[in-house]
């Protein structure tokens, strides 16, 4: 049964295995402020006693957004054995995206601000800076002798090239040599890594 309750009535699961940090809880965070109604068109899932069974970072997330209450479906009937079953399979991801089609028919940037990991599309980017806004951005690291390190080829804009770019993450970069503001001032895909921050990257693609 769905149901809008005040927002103090229901209780966050202390034993839910499933949670979000940092810049991802933020944009959870800021999705509930600009669009409220999906809570009602996902309600949090709880038992006859208001404990949270699917939706405690959303429960969180909303108490930070300021909500006064929130819309639930009562989960009525269950024993405790299905309720913690139910907590990890709500929290299981069973699909896979469409990369293809996101990247075809979906900005980069709002996809991100949704909280989807992906590579974000320098034209999207620059797309959404304001007239005369200046875009600050990262400077790409170089290849300079005598470090060691190897090359992956992959084809240009083939279907390998951009899923390395989403798994290794692989965002805008100015291009490194050159002097800000100079005719050779370009941005491009990082393309150089360190040795930790690849290892660092290839581990969290491994861990979805």
């Amino acid at each position: 049964m769905k149901q809008q309750v005040k927002i103090s009535k229901v209780k966050g699961n202390p034993n839910n295995p499933r949670i979000i940090k940092n810049d991802k809880f933020k944009k959870l965070v800021k999705s509930i402020q600009e669009f409220p109604e999906m809570l009602k068109l996902r309600p949090i899932v709880v038992d006859e006693d208001m404990m949270v069974l699917g939706g405690n970072m959303r429960l969180k997330a909303s108490k930070d957004a300021g909500l006064k209450e929130v819309w639930v479906e009562v989960a009525e009937g269950l024993n405790e054995e299905q309720k913690k079953e139910f907590i990890v399979k709500d929290n299981v991801g069973f699909g896979e995206w469409e990369w293809d089609m996101l990247a075809n028919e979906w900005d980069s940037s709002k996809l991100e601000d949704w909280g989807l990991d992906v590579w974000q599309n320098p034209d999207d980017k620059i797309d959404e800076a304001e007239e005369g806004e200046e875009i600050e951005l990262p400077q790409a690291l170089q290849i300079e002798p005598p470090k060691e390190y190897i090359m992956i080829l992959c084809e240009p804009n083939s279907e390998e090239w951009e899923q390395l770019k989403i798994d290794l993450k692989l965002g805008i970069v100015r291009k490194g040599g050159y002097k800000k503001g100079s005719a050779f001032d370009t941005v491009s895909t990082e393309r150089v890594l360190t040795y930790k921050d690849f290892i660092k990257r290839y581990a969290h693609s491994n861990s979805k």
